[in-house]
């Protein structure tokens, strides 16, 4: 779906803590309520322009990563804004799930040079998050990008990656 059948809210898991900005909402039941998807003034992710969205379904959306770790790195992130994976509900995170397959297939159509991803999520600061609201990377890799891609993600922590 497109983003014409963008809806104007969602049902969501509840945080155990409900942030200031969800007081006096609404609960639908115990532990739902209703959140809306409008975008947070400060937030990138938020109101991306349309002309960058490169697939998106009714829940989230793909974009090509600004700083790419190589070419055609792209994002997938639910339209709500939550910092973290974790934050996520069922429906988002097959909703992302789902975009990750369409993109990748895309992709690897796109450049018959790619052999492989990497799928990343970066959950809070001292893993390397620096926008805090959730996005998954999609990284395509090709034959000598790297010297040695031993350990993958491993390398996050030089010391580990060759083991």
């Amino acid at each position: 779906m497109g983003l014409a059948t963008r809806r104007s809210a969602i049902i969501s898991s509840t945080p155990p803590e409900r942030p200031a900005a969800f007081a006096g909402r609404t609960n639908l039941a115990p532990g739902r309520m209703l959140i809306s998807i409008r975008p947070i003034a400060d937030c990138v992710f938020c109101a991306p322009a349309a002309d960058r969205i490169v697939a998106a379904n009714e829940l989230a959306f793909a974009v090509r990563d600004t700083s790419p770790v190589t070419a055609l790195h792209t994002l997938i992130l639910p339209r709500r804004h939550v910092a973290s994976y974790f934050d996520l509900d069922a429906t988002e995170d097959s909703a992302i799930r789902d975009l990750l397959t369409i993109v990748r297939t895309d992709i690897m159509a796109s450049d018959p040079d790619i052999e492989g991803f990497n799928v990343g999520i970066n959950i809070g600061e001292v893993a390397g998050q620096t926008i805090f609201h959730c996005h998954v990377h999609l990284i395509p890799r090709r034959r000598g990008d790297v010297v040695n891609p031993r350990g993958g993600v491993r390398a996050v922590i030089p010391a580990k990656a060759n083991y």
